[in-house]
């Protein structure tokens, strides 16, 4: 008996010594020059991790497209992506700590068997990851449901995160293989949004969504449509990204690789999309001048940030979580288990609920008790 609350004692504990440890190595291999007060970073995570070269298959054609010559001429087998996932997850668990985000991706991830891609799954997370599987979303609902259930029916994922990625420069999806624009993709997001909606209605089996686009000069000037859409739809995370001269140099048209969409223009029309200024500088994942995030939530239409850069108070705020906060690794834990965490924390720190407290009601002021009661919120993140 001793041993067993000695064992839930050392769980509980708020802070992972191991994973505070991955932390205060991050932060000392950080350049200088990305160690900002709002640097995430090194303080609450390690970044996001993703594997490499597992499944180098696609069954769309891109403009531009990050694949090599070689995409689709290698073995892409479930066998071989469970082994190179397994040995890619122990370096990573090696090198950068016991728990990160990473995504599977390298290829289209619904070419695998659904019981490779949800053995694939469940080898990340042995290793302390939260996978998110990349796809096109051109798949139907019979293969999300293969592959959150087991050959006898029963759930053997009870949690799955996905990142659709949508865009116009995407050619080949079905009933649609050369869309004209971004609102014509519109109909296809929802349904792969209603896919998991479903699921988690008829087999309990909770989803986090993103929505990845790629941005060309060809498409820059629609970013805004698709940021104000697609944030209505479900999606957690909404994310527009500046094409990347890699891969395949086939996939390039000249007008492509020598117009500059750089971050600022993108980032404008992210604005304009979410119809208000996101300030990237309150949190940063990394170095801003090729990532740029603002964490927030909807009421309505109307996109509200999770602190104002321009109060002090909520700063002083953000400071305080990292100090408190730093080296608990939310991810991994499960929902009991953070809890007692967080009580703990709460016991050794108090002044904690005072400076949640005060967050909360500055934040209820500035979104307005009408609005809180009037909208459910739906909390989202730009980038």
């Amino acid at each position: 008996m001793f041993e067993v609350l000695r064992a839930a004692e050392r769980r509980t504990r708020p802070m992972d010594p191991d994973f505070a440890a991955a932390m205060t190595r991050r932060w000392a291999d950080l350049p200088e020059v990305v160690k900002t007060p709002g640097q995430v970073l090194g303080r609450f995570a390690s970044g996001c991790e993703g594997t490499h070269g597992v499944f180098p298959a696609c069954d769309l054609a891109c403009t531009p497209c990050y694949h090599s010559r070689d995409a689709n001429r290698v073995r892409v087998d479930g066998a071989h992506t469970r082994e190179q996932v397994e040995a890619q997850m122990t370096v990573l668990k090696k090198l950068r700590g016991p728990r990160a985000h990473a995504q599977l991706i390298g290829g289209e991830v619904s070419l695998l068997p659904p019981d490779d891609h949800a053995e694939t799954l469940l080898i990340m997370r042995r290793h302390g990851r939260e996978p998110m599987s990349m796809t096109h979303g051109d798949f139907d609902y019979d293969y999300l449901e293969q592959l959150v259930l087991g050959p006898d029916g029963s759930r053997r994922l009870d949690r799955v995160s996905f990142a659709g990625h949508f865009d116009k420069m995407m050619f080949g999806r079905r009933g649609i293989a050369r869309p004209p624009d971004e609102a014509s993709l519109h109909p296809y997001r929802r349904r792969f949004v209603d896919m998991f909606k479903r699921m988690r209605r008829e087999h309990g089996v909770r989803y986090f969504l993103a929505h990845n686009m790629t941005v060309t000069p060809a498409n820059v000037g629609e970013v805004a449509e698709v940021v104000r859409e697609a944030g209505a739809m479900g999606f957690g995370i909404v994310s527009s990204q500046p094409a990347a001269y890699v891969g395949d140099n086939r996939r390039w048209r000249e007008r492509d690789r020598d117009a500059d969409v750089g971050p600022d223009a993108v980032w404008a029309e992210v604005e304009k999309g979410a119809g208000t200024r996101l300030d990237y500088r309150v949190f940063e994942n990394g170095d801003i001048r090729c990532n740029r995030t603002a964490y927030g939530f909807y009421l309505g239409k109307r996109w509200h940030p999770v602190l104002d850069g321009g109060d002090p108070r909520d700063l002083a705020a953000r400071d305080d979580f990292f100090r408190y906060f730093s080296g608990i690794g939310f991810g991994g834990s499960p929902p009991a288990i953070l809890a007692v965490k967080l009580i703990r924390l709460v016991a050794r720190h108090p002044r904690v609920i005072s400076v949640a407290s005060r967050w909360a009601a500055r934040t209820v002021r500035r979104v307005g008790i009408r609005a809180l009661l009037r909208h459910t919120g739906r909390a989202r993140s730009r980038s």
